[in-house]
């Protein structure tokens, strides 16, 4: 690698992410690169020429270390839409400006759907003008719908806490005595597939019956039948729970949250921003039911929980930033890496490229046939593909009780 390298990290941040970053800095430091920037909140910060050399604040073996069990984005993110090239072409000339003036051999960006659309419209706008730096995405996304690849990194970890977080809801049900008995709500992040709610069903074991119902955004939600399955549940027992992704809609189309509340603010890509699910259901089962209801908004704890990260997960980012890096110096460009999965048991998984015009805002959602017929829980064909991926633990490196990250002045 005889350039240098920038890295980006853009969208909902999760535990992983750092790891990936700290993937991209080692092999790039491995391959030769004279220095590895970081652009501070993503393309949005480039624009402003808002950067940092990595090295000033990466300096050790323990730093990377730490970068890897550091939650949230360490250079800072954004929700930036690039507008189409006709349509300002001074956005893109200023950004190769930038890079050109850095001397940008690879552009690595990280995130989810939306920043492989970044990756796409600055692939394409180097092929028309003749530029040589090599644009690769590096996917994170706890929601894991990025088309073409097993699964993202961060999903591992975020499925982990929630399954872990949910079992832990149950036992505390289990402790509590109404006389109408209790219904707990428990929200979880997912506008359009339920990847993570359904994590919930990691809960169930020989010590832990699991969640009672679980719904996905993937079926449209009926009022009528959940009202009818908690008043049989409550029939059966003091203590109901239901994971409920954030995004469930009804027949027509509307956001449950909505009925609860308006929906106002919509970020740059179009995006509804989405909460109060878990408490309109809660208010409405109390009125159905009579009985005590809780709500519960797991919220950004499923995306920070670093403490309860998945070796595996931790790993694979890990890897997938090498392998952006790899795969920019050996020629490629508008590509995303994919990690592919070889077997369950033993788990086995590697890397490859696949064209990012293929990923970039398009949505992998939870098969159908992962969610049994009357679509309140998912099979055990989606807990055989979840369960490898939360396999493990990574440490975190404690100071004074509580876990050390590394950090960077703002």
């Amino acid at each position: 690698m005889k350039g240098n390298v920038i890295v980006g990290q853009s969208g909902g941040p999760t535990a992983a992410i750092n790891s990936s970053l700290a993937g991209v800095y080692r092999t790039a430091k491995d391959r030769g690169a004279k220095k590895v920037y970081g652009m501070l909140h993503g393309i949005q910060g480039l624009l402003q020429e808002r950067y940092i050399d990595l090295s000033e604040h990466i300096k050790t073996d323990l730093d990377i270390e730490l970068l890897k069990r550091t939650p949230a984005a360490y250079l800072g993110s954004c929700r930036y839409k690039l507008p189409e090239i006709h349509q300002n072409k001074d956005v893109y000339e200023k950004i190769f400006e930038i890079l050109e003036k850095l001397d940008i051999e690879a552009f690595i960006y990280i995130g989810g759907n939306d920043s492989m659309d970044t990756i796409k419209k600055l692939s394409d706008y180097a092929i028309v003008t003749g530029k040589r730096t090599k644009f690769v995405g590096c996917p994170k996304t706890i929601d894991n719908d990025l088309a073409l690849t097993d699964h993202t990194p961060g999903y591992g970890s975020a499925a982990k806490y929630i399954g872990t977080s949910v079992k832990e809801i149950i036992r505390d049900g289990f402790c509590l005595e109404y006389s109408n008995g209790v219904v707990t709500i428990v929200e979880i992040m997912g506008r359009n597939a339920g990847w993570l709610t359904g994590a919930a069903a990691l809960a169930k074991g020989e010590d832990c019956p699991g969640p009672d119902l679980i719904y996905l955004p993937e079926i449209p939600f009926d009022l009528d039948d959940f009202s009818k399955r908690i008043k049989e549940l409550l029939k059966k027992k003091g203590s109901v729970v239901v994971a409920v992704s954030e995004g469930i809609k009804l027949k027509d189309g509307r956001y449950v949250c909505e009925l609860g509340s308006s929906v106002d603010f919509v970020d740059a890509f179009g995006h509804k921003q989405l909460s109060g699910t878990a408490s309109y259901l809660a208010s409405f089962v109390a009125g159905e039911c009579g009985c005590k209801t809780r709500s519960i908004e797991l919220s950004t704890l499923q995306r920070a929980a670093s403490h309860c990260a998945s070796r595996v997960d931790i790993l694979e980012a890990f890897q997938v930033g090498g392998a952006a890096v790899k795969a920019a110096d050996e020629g490629d460009s508008g590509m995303m890496v994919v990690i592919e999965r070889f077997s369950d048991d033993p788990y086995q998984s590697g890397t490859a490229v696949k064209d990012v015009h293929k990923i970039a805002n398009d949505e992998r959602v939870v098969p159908r046939s992962w969610v049994n017929k009357e679509g309140t829980y998912v099979t055990d064909d989606f807990i055989t593909y979840v369960r490898p991926l939360i396999q493990g633990d990574v440490a975190p490196i404690m100071v004074d009780g509580i876990p050390r990250h590394l950090f960077r002045p703002y």
